[in-house]
């Protein structure tokens, strides 16, 4: 059973608060996690149709059964039992008495937010980091790119493709057929693909739209589902003082390589090395591994990017309070002096930045040009 980064994270909390709540993906260990940091603790799963039951007709006598603590898994199944959870942890507030974990952020937090505030600390776990994924022998970044971070790949050495193809398949059927009325599934596999290759790139909603043949409100609709699926995350410009000089529309990035390359049809490493959307699946992988770290540290993600009318971008700010520190992304294994460019451009700007990072394909991690230059695997080197 592998560590996970955000262990300290959730055991500091349990010492603090009477509910630690777990988030995040389908397949992302927070089973394995709750089980592994609490062994003593009983379990209850809501996905279980007799425990379920049990729990919206009698929430009170549910509660006792586990007054001592408990795990209850896949909460979202019964957002009812939150409310009773709120009773029951004023009357008793001993720290981690309940770990709650649900993979529904969209019915899981509302409840959360409603009846817990005050009572709950709230965990994102994604998939494996790169070095929980790798902690020995690195593979090449085509084939970690490929390969994607989900625990089953690794634990119980599933083939990518076809651990991504039920994942798929079967995140439609659970998630999707629940909460939206689709009567054309294959409409919605047409428009996560769609999405999967616009991974990196400004959200265009009706562009999306017109290929997938769904309205403008239809998608607005469908992408706040993955995103709060945690299939995909929405990174929006960084405004500042520059606001009137930046666009405005959120870029998009999927939080898995794996599940990007299935669906954009990659199948081998050497489809991937000269595939026309590596650089944005290089650039989606950097992202996702920067959100994984805020997330194992406890923190939130902040983080922006910026262009402006002219066409200067800088892929990632992150945002420090009052200063920032600027993050381009290059997925080239070698340093061209034109990579330093949007990066120079902004340091002439108001722009109160603390630190420059260019992120590469390389192996080498070095100072250039007064900008960190940091190598693909070496990402846990950009502070926050």
């Amino acid at each position: 059973m592998r560590s996970r980064e955000i262990e300290p994270i959730v055991q500091k909390y349990a010492k603090q608060y009477p509910i630690v709540t777990i988030s995040g993906p389908r397949q992302s260990g927070k089973t394995t996690l709750s089980k592994m940091l609490f062994p003593k603790k009983k379990y209850a799963s809501l996905e279980n149709p007799d425990l379920r039951e049990f729990a919206r007709t009698d929430p009170n006598g549910f509660i006792q059964r586990y007054r001592e603590g408990a795990i209850f898994d896949e909460v979202q199944r019964c957002p009812e039992l939150v409310s009773y959870l709120q009773t029951e942890v004023d009357t008793d507030t001993t720290p981690g008495r309940f770990i709650l974990t649900g993979s529904g952020q969209f019915e899981l937090m509302e409840n959360v937010s409603q009846s817990l505030a005050g009572r709950t600390a709230i965990v994102r776990l994604l998939p494996f980091s790169l070095l929980e994924a790798y902690p020995e022998q690195m593979p090449s970044l085509d084939q970690v790119l490929l390969t994607g971070f989900y625990p089953a790949i690794f634990d119980r050495e599933l083939n990518p493709r076809e651990m991504y193809g039920f994942y798929t398949d079967t995140y439609i059927e659970k998630d999707v057929r629940n909460l939206l009325n689709i009567k054309d599934l294959s409409r919605f596999e047409v428009f996560l693909k769609l999405c999967a290759g616009r991974s990196g790139q400004q959200l265009n909603l009706n562009e999306i739209g017109t290929a997938a043949g769904i309205n403008h409100n239809t998608v607005k609709s469908w992408i706040s589902i993955l995103e709060t699926s945690f299939i995909i995350k929405r990174v929006q410009p960084y405004y500042n003082n520059l606001n009137k000089r930046l666009v405005k529309a959120p870029k998009i990035y999927f939080l898995d390589t794996g599940l990007v390359c299935y669906l954009l049809g990659i199948k081998q490493t050497e489809h991937l090395e000269h595939h026309p959307l590596r650089g944005a699946i290089f650039e989606t992988y950097v992202v996702s591994e920067i959100i994984k770290n805020r997330y194992n540290q406890g923190y939130k993600e902040d983080l922006y990017y910026m262009r402006d009318s002219k066409g200067h971008e800088i892929d990632l700010v992150l945002d420090h309070g009052l200063n920032c520190s600027l993050c381009d992304i290059k997925s080239a294994q070698t340093i061209a002096s034109d990579f330093f460019k949007n990066l120079k451009y902004y340091e002439k700007t108001e722009l109160q930045i603390d630190t420059k990072y260019l992120v590469y394909g390389g192996e080498d991690s070095y100072v250039h040009s007064a900008t960190e230059v940091v190598s693909w695997n070496k990402l846990q080197e950009i502070k926050y």
